[in-house]
């Protein structure tokens, strides 16, 4: 969890870095001179990266242990987010979030990837929500961290967003020791389990886990490249990045137009994300508790979306119902993604399946991410219509993505005879 709130820290928090003391013209769009469509390409050439990067960092991960692999991308993308902190130009911005987005792209489908080591299918969505859960805490403190240190502002002569960049990265180097010696890679080689314990604990998952001394087959590949309802998973996965993406990086933006100013907007971006997380584990935990992944996700889909519809529909001046329809959407937002992934890695059969189609999963859900970047257009501020109808939209789109994906493996079971394995709903 604590790896995951560092990154998702690191990656949000130049949308707080936006609008840091722009009241008193210190902010990075202000201090580098960058136009607001130049931010938005700053924006979106980090999921470029991130795109490009998913699926071969997760092959070095099984290449190079998890526990060696996820250290140096954590060392890195914080050495990148602290380099942020010295840019003074459009082009230095690019090049660090390209960057950033080479470094963070490993960790996510990494980590998903390495709980289909230690656990069963039925107790993944709730180890999953915790993990993206962190990202709601990491809005949370981002928020609050960006409060405080916006009245650093002037101090030794530079801007309190330089030191967000800078206060919001060290911690990720540091971390990344501690990652390098204590991270556990697979049951089956870790140290501080004893024999027994170690037996006990490979057992428990054979047949419905990943092994660690397992390395992927040209068949597997391609049996994974060939399934075509894996890319129904994938085009799902897209309608649900894109309220992530842009929840996750215009939220301070969206606060700001709710009637919040300066340091207000960031402080007000603490109860949303807060809320969030409690929400977000709550559907984890109730769906595989029992066995409703699917029903979960759509759900939680439809909730969010409705809400991002009220949000859009309501007048630009309803400031306090449209921060409460806020704080529902985006938490629903959030709680979708847990159970689809968890249902995801639990019809993934092989080690080499959860190998490839993980990453390729949340890759090609990149695209809704890169949508995301556009969607709150600053011309429409403050009451960002087209930013919550969208979100909507996709959101509903992908609710009877996930009913259709789910009466395609009930029809699977009916074929299935009385022994054979069944797909997990």
């Amino acid at each position: 969890m604590m790896i995951y709130l560092l990154c998702s820290l690191d990656r949000s928090n130049i949308g707080n870095a936006k609008i840091l003391n722009a009241d008193a013209g210190h902010s990075l769009m202000q201090n580098v001179g960058i136009t607001n469509d130049q931010y938005l390409t700053a924006l979106m050439i980090f999921f470029v990266s991130y795109t490009l990067f998913e699926t071969p960092s997760n092959y070095m991960l099984k290449r190079f242990r998890p526990s060696r692999w996820i250290a140096f991308l954590m060392f890195a993308w914080g050495a990148m987010t602290m380099i942020l902190g010295g840019i003074h130009s459009f082009g230095g911005l690019i090049a660090v979030r390209f960057l950033l987005g080479v470094f963070e792209a490993g960790l996510f489908p990494g980590m998903v990837y390495v709980l289909t080591f230690w656990y069963r299918p039925e107790e993944r969505a709730l180890r999953i929500a915790l993990i993206l859960a962190s990202a709601t805490l990491g809005g949370a403190f981002g928020g609050a961290i960006a409060y405080g240190v916006g009245k650093l502002d002037g101090v030794h002569g530079l801007e309190a967003w330089r030191y967000l960049f800078l206060i919001e990265g060290a911690p990720s180097c540091a971390g990344a020791v501690l990652v390098w010696f204590f991270f556990p890679d697979y049951p089956e080689t870790v140290r501080w389990l004893s024999d027994g314990e170690r037996e006990l604990a490979t057992e428990r998952i054979k047949g419905v886990a990943s092994l660690g001394h397992y390395r992927i087959t040209w068949a597997e590949a391609k049996a994974t490249l060939q399934d075509y309802r894996l890319y129904v998973h994938y085009l799902t996965y897209i309608t649900i990045s894109v309220p992530f993406s842009s929840m996750s990086l215009f939220s301070p933006t969206i606060v700001a137009g709710l009637g919040y100013r300066g340091l207000d907007a960031q402080l007000f971006t603490v109860p949303p994300y807060a809320i969030a997380f409690v929400i977000t584990v709550s559907v984890a935990w109730i769906s595989d508790k029992y066995e409703k992944r699917s029903l979960g996700t759509a759900i939680s889909m439809l909730i969010a979306g409705a809400c991002f519809i009220v949000e859009g529909a309501l007048p630009s001046e309803s400031f306090k119902l449209r921060y409460v329809f806020f704080i529902i959407a985006l938490s629903f937002s959030f709680a979708c993604i847990p159970p689809l992934l968890s249902w995801l890695t639990a019809n993934l059969r092989t080690t080499g399946a959860s190998t490839l189609g993980v990453p390729l999963n949340v890759s090609i859900g990149q695209v809704g991410q890169i949508i995301g970047v556009y969607i709150y257009k600053s011309s429409e501020s403050p009451g960002y219509p087209t930013g919550h109808y969208v979100n909507a939209g996709f959101l509903l789109i992908g609710a009877l993505s996930v009913m259709g994906l789910r009466v395609l493996y009930i029809q699977r079971n009916k074929r299935l005879g009385p022994e054979e394995r069944r797909w997990r709903l």
